[in-house]
């Protein structure tokens, strides 16, 4: 058969995320290391690493031109980070599958502070997230929070430079690349909430390509896909872009989904938060529920 074409963008996450994408297939299907192609893809936010996430502006800046390849044919499916989905796809392109899910947390890293309590008044944390600055001035409003854009390894050498006290990455990516030792503490749910979707890798396909999507079948996580269904319906509902805070997380048992989610102003000074718990056949709904609520709650502070 033609060789399966996996896109993806080429930082060492994202081939360490197709890699294993790769070798589940193998492992369902009994292909070989021939019969699947890695094709590397550099997306808008991989070309520009000068200007924060916020200001290039626009939705699905790490999947847009993987997506293009998708559709022109050039590649038979997609692997992405979940966070970093807009909350709706292109028409013709569907979720074929979710990986089993990774920890959700954000982890702390810092050489100086064993956690956020930890760290010197007026210190300078790096991140380049919009939701962990809000979340971090919410907890710590006498921080000073710079931009950290790049790669998990950037970051982490900008880290040893010296150029901020401390930042946050997600558990996942350190997890999944062997650097769990970087890790400092590991941050609460409690504190910050994670981003949605966090540590979950989705797989890509165009709707109509059936050979695709059975290949994939087996690996799919439903467990992972109730959880995502409903923190995603939560980011569709307040139709937000990089530019807002927002954060969800959903958890299962015996069930049941418990999901908490909230938006917040860039300062972190008011926070919209609200909560939901149901059968996991409603994580749909509830998700979308919420994201209702916050939105009509926050709707005059927050920009969505």
């Amino acid at each position: 058969m033609p060789k399966l074409k996996i896109g993806t963008r080429g930082s060492p996450l994202a081939l360490y995320q197709a890699h294993e994408t790769r070798d589940r297939l193998k492992a369902a299907h009994g292909l070989s290391d021939d019969d699947i192609e890695i094709v590397v893809i550099t997306t808008t936010g991989d070309r520009v690493r000068d200007r924060p996430l916020a200001e290039i502006g626009g939705k699905g800046l790490f999947t847009k031109e993987i997506e293009e390849a998708l559709f022109a044919g050039a590649i038979d499916m997609a692997v992405h980070s979940m966070k970093d989905m807009p909350a709706k796809l292109p028409g013709g392109l569907v979720m074929a599958a979710l990986l089993p899910r990774e920890d959700p947390r954000d982890a702390f890293l810092s050489p100086v502070a064993k956690d956020i309590a930890g760290l010197a008044q007026g210190a300078t944390v790096g991140s380049s997230s919009v939701r962990r600055a809000a979340q971090l001035k919410r907890l710590r409003p006498d921080l000073n929070v710079i931009q950290f854009r790049g790669n998990v390894e950037t970051r982490l050498r900008k880290l040893e430079d010296g150029v901020a006290a401390a930042t946050f990455l997600a558990c996942a990516g350190l997890n999944r690349l062997g650097l769990q030792d970087k890790i400092t503490s590991i941050v609460a749910v409690d504190a910050m909430l994670p981003a949605v979707a966090q540590g979950c890798i989705g797989i890509e396909t165009r709707e109509d390509d059936s050979k695709t999507r059975d290949l994939l079948v087996p690996l799919h996580h439903t467990e992972t896909a109730h959880a995502v269904d409903c923190e995603r319906a939560f980011l569709a509902a307040l139709d937000g872009s990089c530019r807002t805070p927002l954060a969800g997380h959903a958890v299962l048992k015996e069930g049941r989904i418990s999901f908490r989610g909230h938006a917040l102003t860039l300062d972190g000074a008011h926070c919209f938060e609200t909560t939901r718990e149901g059968p996991e056949a409603d994580a749909a709904r509830m998700g979308r529920e919420a994201g209702e609520e916050v939105k009509r709650a926050g709707g005059s502070l927050i920009a969505f």
